[in-house]
């Protein structure tokens, strides 16, 4: 598997040719962690992943992939472009919790990112224009 890293995703200016970079292609109720869900839950609770999603949110500017243009309105999530299991968080391996290898993203992003479904991507606003109240 390629190691994915925020350097090189940076390097893609769109929306899209971050997803595409990012896009993982898992299904729907594939377990991540199943039945070690406690020891991510723990991590994600944890004083120093908290600490480092504040610096991600913030070098992200608060935008969907770090895109400029994708300001997130709602609940923001950290997403690590390097899928982890629970033998990373047992042994405390130090890119889990190192920016390089982690983004800011939406709900919906994030599911696309892992399903590879396009269709979850949050749809961009549409310009407001005269006459657009009208039925059809």
């Amino acid at each position: 598997m390629k190691i994915r890293s925020y350097s090189e995703l940076s390097r893609f200016t769109t929306f899209d040719d971050r997803f595409d970079y990012l896009m993982l292609g898992g299904s729907v109720g594939q377990s991540t962690f199943g039945f070690d869900r406690w020891i991510n839950q723990q991590f994600y609770t944890s004083r120093e992943w908290k600490h480092v999603r504040n610096d991600v949110i913030v070098r992200d500017n608060g935008c969907d992939l770090g895109v400029r243009g994708h300001e997130i309105q709602g609940n923001v999530l950290v997403h690590h472009v390097n899928p982890m299991d629970s033998d990373d968080l047992i042994h405390g391996e130090e890119w889990i919790l190192n920016p390089e290898f982690l983004v800011t993203t939406t709900h919906s992003t994030h599911n696309a990112i892992h399903y590879g479904d396009r269709s979850l991507l949050p749809r961009p606003l549409v310009e407001r224009q005269p006459g657009d109240t009208k039925l059809w």
